[in-house]
């Protein structure tokens, strides 16, 4: 750990990432720190071009009038430029608000209006539609381009500001409770909040992660998940920039498995819905019962294994990761089956995605989220609720005190909304969000999540979703694996194997009595997915409750037209 007084003096407990850029451009010049990937090639950034860009963009910003503590909203997918943005944002005293490059107009311009934004900077997007709007209905938003062919028309272009301008020679000074930025959650019902989050939190969430998993002289990570999203703000570019982490972006989704294979990450991590594709590919080519048969044979387990870790560039990784929604069971138990080993983790916007991982990983607790990080207080409240203390906790949400004041509770205990149990070693299981739990048309509560992931280990599908509200009885939505020479009648047939076995082992307001075979896949651009790839329950309850009133008695299966 690098400690404060190595660094210019700072009132910051912890040396906040706009000095350690800093540091590791005098200590470090010429080492690779960013690798972006265009036309199958990387392109290179040293810790001192990353510096230097970001001190250009300084005096950029500063050259179109954005003033210290103005606000920024940054829009683009994954990219070096993100990183130097970011960077730069922190050195000239700006607050940054980044937004998912899925968002639509109406998130985009509720964000940029919400946090009164002076400038918008738009990067990679797979579609500039809804940016676009906004840039060209809010003409008194200053915008910039960054350098890519998929980024939104501006007023002024990345690389044309960075050329023409020197490097700042202002050097903002933060303390611990400044607000570094506001970040929207995604949320699965309502407007999104902005929740304020403080140079301090930051710092020392990051810290105490790089604390407890360790980093090594030649550790490498892949910066894919929406940086926009806590979690990769703190685990990817945060332990990044303090630790001194060499750090890859991928070109496109087309070429993800590729470009992972390229830098071979040694820290990596995913969400449950990618975890899922990576275990279906490889059961697309190597059936499950021949897998069972090979990895039994002692000269080949190993061998197998390798070539799994392999093929999805991991054969280097010391440690996986997990989060962001809930995961089942089996899915991390048939992954530590192939010799991947995957730290569940569990945290949230307000608490820096910093509360609990199953590290060092034991087999023994999959099913848990693990155990409180270093620092981190856990307690399960009379109703079941799980409550966070520590110091890395957001400071409120922007402009809605009657939320932040519902957040915590006069011992400072964090409200998180989940509610779960913890076991006599402290590791945690979480049952679902308390916001979940339905009540059907008979009086008697639901808690879907636990029945979800049950259901995961008996079969293979895409997605699916438990809803009941005020319905006679649950009905299961269920969106199908699309399995090469997929035979309907046979996956039917096993849909009612699964569910009946299932509904032995539930109450009898719990047994799912009806199973709708979705027709489209669930996604962020059609509204049901959000951004962290999270289901909006309540978005599918309302399209598919007259389903569920009207749902014919004599069928459990019914396939949508």
């Amino acid at each position: 750990m690098i400690q404060p007084n190595e660094l210019r003096k700072s009132t910051c407990t912890l040396p906040p990432p706009n000095e350690m850029i800093l540091h590791w451009a005098e200590e470090r010049p010429n080492e690779v720190y960013l690798k972006q990937i265009i036309n199958r090639q990387y392109v290179e950034f040293t810790y001192a071009e990353v510096a230097d860009k970001a001190l250009k963009l300084v005096s950029a910003l500063q050259a179109l009038g954005i003033q210290p503590r103005d606000k920024i909203a940054l829009i683009s997918k994954n990219c070096a430029e993100w990183f130097i943005c970011d960077l730069a944002m922190m050195i000239g005293d700006f607050v940054s608000v980044p937004i998912f490059p899925t968002a639509g107009s109406e998130t985009i311009e509720y964000c940029i209006t919400h946090s009164e934004c002076k400038a918008l900077i738009g990067g990679k997007l797979d579609d500039t539609t809804a940016t676009q709007q906004i840039i060209d209905k809010m003409s008194d938003l200053i915008s910039l381009s960054l350098p890519y062919d998929t980024a939104p028309t501006c007023q002024h272009t990345f690389s044309e500001l960075i050329k023409s301008a020197e490097p700042s020679d202002y050097r903002a000074v933060h303390q611990d409770d400044k607000l570094m930025s506001l970040v929207y959650t995604s949320g699965t019902s309502g407007l999104p909040k902005g929740a304020m989050l403080t140079y301090g939190a930051f710092n020392w969430s990051v810290q105490q992660l790089i604390n407890h998993i360790g980093i090594e002289p030649n550790d490498r990570l892949f910066s894919y998940l929406p940086l926009a999203h806590i979690t990769e703000r703190v685990y990817i570019f945060g332990c990044s920039i303090v630790g001194g982490v060499s750090t890859a972006f991928p070109e496109s989704l087309d070429t993800f498995i590729e470009d992972v294979k390229m830098h071979r990450p040694t820290l990596f991590i995913s969400v449950p819905r990618l975890w899922t594709v990576f275990q279906q590919r490889i059961q697309d080519k190597l059936p499950q019962k021949k897998l069972n048969i090979l990895l039994k044979i002692p000269f080949l387990n190993s061998l197998i294994k390798r070539k799994l870790a392999d093929g999805l560039g991991l054969d280097q990784a010391r440690v996986l990761g997990c989060g962001s929604a809930p995961v089942s069971p089996a899915l991390l138990e048939w992954y530590h089956s192939v010799g991947l080993n995957i730290t569940e983790a569990w945290g949230m916007t307000e608490s820096f995605a910093y509360s609990t991982l199953n590290y060092p990983f034991r087999a023994d607790k999959i099913g848990s989220v693990g155990n409180a990080g270093p620092g981190i207080e856990l307690k399960i409240a009379e109703d079941e609720e799980i409550l966070v203390r520590g110091e890395g906790l957001f400071s409120g949400y922007y402009k809605n005190d009657i939320a932040t004041q519902e957040s915590f509770n006069s011992e400072g205990w964090l409200h998180t909304g989940d509610i779960g149990t913890i076991d006599s070693e402290g590791y945690l299981t979480i049952q679902g969000r308390k916001k979940d739990t339905f009540k059907t048309s008979k009086g008697k509560f639901v808690a879907p999540v636990p029945i979800e992931k049950k259901l995961f280990e008996y079969s293979r599908v895409e997605m699916m979703c438990l809803i009941g509200l005020g319905l006679p009885y649950p009905i299961l939505l269920v969106v199908p694996h699309d399995f090469p020479n997929f035979d309907k009648e046979r996956y039917e047939k096993t849909t009612k194997k699964v569910i009946a076995k299932m509904n032995e082992s539930l109450e009898s307001h719990e047994q799912i009595k009806g199973v709708l075979m979705i027709k489209e896949p669930w996604s962020i651009e059609n509204g049901i997915l959000t951004p962290t790839l999270k289901i909006k329950r309540h978005i599918l309850e309302q399209m598919y409750h007259e389903v569920g009133q009207n749902w014919p008695k004599d069928k459990l299966v019914v396939w949508e037209e």
